[in-house]
């Protein structure tokens, strides 16, 4: 009998008859792992179980527990569920179903949308389908027999999916009456899928494009088992709990209006003073680094966007208007003007580095349909900074940000992650200025000490940058600091500084931010935080809660001492019973209530109460004051 040789992931060798599969590897080594193996790797790639091995490939076996599992399931049950709506809907057409982050999903072509009660009975029938244990198998056809196979069906996208690849062969996934167009790999039966939740419908274009039919997405998620599910799912029901949509109008923060403009966010008072605690706080830690706070104008002429890139590069979302005949482009971004700065006196060697830091708000395009919240806005301030160096202290000054992303990061109980973007196919600048900036955002990281992935390609069209993601209390990513290298601009803008030679020489500049979009991170704080914001950053710290109208003259007066010493306080003067107003002041979530009876009046007191129910001993408004102090200092 012919045998062949296959080289595992230890570096061992199996000897195995001609002609075994990926899951008779499996079986060779061992009945548990042939029996939870879903799929397997040959010579890198991944493959079905099925798959035929050759003499001296190197296979590995992919299990529920390896980090390729989760795509594998999670893409065999966007094709149950399109199996299930072809059953229960005949006449739907289905088009794409990828496996995603947080799930999958398959859109479909519709006359009439589903509903709620549609999906109920989709999941219902995918479990049917799942318990019946229907073998999923791969099937490789000529393109031509593809395409006669589902227009017979009817399935048109799949046979302008098959025409537009423009391939000989194309593979074909088939389990009880259902087949689709598929590279895979998938799970070997159906009844391998067996944790998972329909989710939600959506409208989509088909690929895309808005001049296209609008087709049916349904979203779902699917896991390795029923515990995870749960999990996850309880984690989607707390982020219900906290959008900082629901909270923003809840607690009164921000609003947005049609009135307005999509896109547009409107800061009521409580909102705009949580932005100026923010943003308050943003000037003292810069002022702390040697930073110089400087302002830019909203408008600068075309021609300076067209000598930076941005016209070029960036053009799309941009907003352009016309004063005296002159074309201007509203700023997306602070960088002109802090060059503009720079260049305003000759500089000396010895005057770097500088660092402009400027709280800009810019205007971004953004399409209708991913504005969401304070999350993606049209208009938004950024903690945007430009540090113009030498190249000597390029490498201290990217460090230097680091530590100031971590410290900040810190001070609000977020870890994060970090990755470097690397040049993209639409970019300014020559390849030898790239791979200085490249080299020096490298050599900060591994000298950070903290993990770093690359991310090829996602680069700013004029330099490299670092990108980092801090992860809230749901472990979910979010964008914020931002670490760009960049030779190309100060060469564009002709910076120069006078070297210790008398030389005139070209200066680098890092663009950074810290918390990045001001909005975006007041978002990120309301959902972190489910509104209940730590003291320091509370828009409203205390309200002075009334027993009676006995009390008004003295509660009226408490309030006064309290503004005067600093303390964000209110007061709830209204004729209701203090358990109402005690409840009212925790939706809330302000931090304290301070009490006040009859004999609060006679002492000279406030008896404050912590929104969690604790009550503090009376204390006098002065050393409330004090507390407040204190406890707010532990943050900054």
């Amino acid at each position: 009998m012919a045998t062949i040789n296959i080289t595992l992931p230890d570096g061992s060798i199996r000897e195995l008859p001609a002609g075994s599969t990926v899951v008779d590897l499996a079986a060779s080594i061992g009945a548990g792992l042939a029996k939870a193996a879903i799929a397997g790797r040959i010579d890198g790639e991944l493959v079905d179980l099925s798959s035929v091995l050759t003499d001296g490939a190197r296979v590995e076996i992919i299990t529920e527990k390896s980090p390729e599992a989760l795509e594998i399931i999670r893409h065999s049950a966007s094709h149950l569920m399109a199996q299930a709506v072809k059953e229960l809907f005949p006449a739907a057409k289905v088009t794409i179903g990828p496996a995603i982050e947080t799930g999958f999903y398959y859109d479909f072509d519709v006359d009439t949308p589903f509903t709620p009660e549609d999906l109920e009975r989709i999941e219902a029938r995918m479990s049917e389908l799942a318990a019946a244990n229907l073998k999923i198998e791969r099937q490789v056809l000529s393109s031509a027999d593809a395409v006669s196979m589902f227009a017979g069906q009817g399935e048109v996208y799949k046979v302008e999916l098959i025409n537009d690849l423009g391939v000989d062969t194309v593979s074909v996934y088939s389990q009880g009456g259902f087949a689709d167009l598929c590279r895979g790999p998938h799970l070997p039966s159906t009844s391998r899928i067996k944790a998972f939740k329909l989710l939600s419908i959506a409208g989509a274009y088909w690929r895309g494009n808005e001049n296209n039919r609008m087709l049916q997405r349904i979203y779902g998620t699917a896991f390795v088992d029923k515990k995870e599910l749960e999990a996850y799912l309880h984690r989607l029901e707390e982020a219900k709990r906290r959008d900082h949509r629901k909270l923003g109008r809840e607690l009164d923060l921000f609003s947005f209006s049609d009135e307005v403009g999509a896109g547009f966010a409107i800061w009521h008072p409580k909102g705009a003073m949580l932005r100026t605690v923010l943003e308050d706080f943003e000037r003292r830690e810069h002022l702390k680094r040697g930073y110089d706070i400087v302002l830019g104008p909203q408008l600068l002429k075309t021609e300076l966007w067209q000598r930076s890139g941005h016209y070029e590069n960036y053009r799309e979302n941009m907003y352009f208007t016309e004063v005296d005949e002159q074309s201007f482009g509203i700023k997306p971004m602070n960088c002109l003007s802090h060059m503009m700065i720079y260049k305003s006196q000759l500089r000396s060697y010895r005057d770097l580095p500088l660092r402009f830091f400027e709280l800009g708000t810019v205007h971004r395009h953004e399409r209708a349909g991913v504005l969401h919240g304070l999350l993606r806005v049209r208009c938004f301030t950024q903690d945007d900074a430009h540090i113009l160096c030498t190249p000597d202290q390029l490498d201290a000054e990217i460090k230097g940000v680091l530590s100031f992303v971590s410290d900040v990061m810190g001070i609000f109980g977020f870890d994060y992650e970090m990755e470097l973007s690397t040049r993209p196919e639409k970019s300014i600048g020559s390849n030898e200025d790239w791979e200085s900036a490249t080299n020096a955002l490298l050599g900060a990281l591994k000298d950070s000490g903290r993990p770093f992935e690359i991310n090829e390609g996602d680069g700013a069209f004029y330099g490299p940058k670092i990108d980092i993601k801090l992860r809230d209390c749901l472990d979910r990513k979010w964008q914020c600091a931002t670490i760009q290298c960049d030779f190309t601009l100060p060469e564009r803008f002709d910076l120069t500084y006078v070297a210790s030679d008398g030389e005139r020489k070209r200066p680098v500049m890092v663009h950074r931010v810290i918390l990045g979009s001001i909005e975006r991170f007041i978002g990120v704080l309301i959902e972190h935080f489910a509104g209940s914001f730590p003291l320091w950053l509370s828009p409203v710290q205390a309200i002075v809660l009334t027993v009676t109208d006995n009390q008004l003259p003295y509660a009226q007066d408490v309030v006064k001492q309290l503004r005067e010493i600093g303390v964000r306080v209110q007061g709830d003067f209204r004729n209701e019973k203090l358990g109402f107003k005690i409840r009212e002041a925790q939706l809330q979530k302000i931090p304290y209530m301070l009490v006040i009876g009859d004999k609060e009046v006679e002492q000279g007191m406030v008896t404050p109460r912590y929104r969690d129910g604790k009550n503090l001993d009376p204390m006098s408004p002065t050393d409330f004051a004090d507390f407040v102090a204190r406890e707010t200092k532990k943050f900054r």
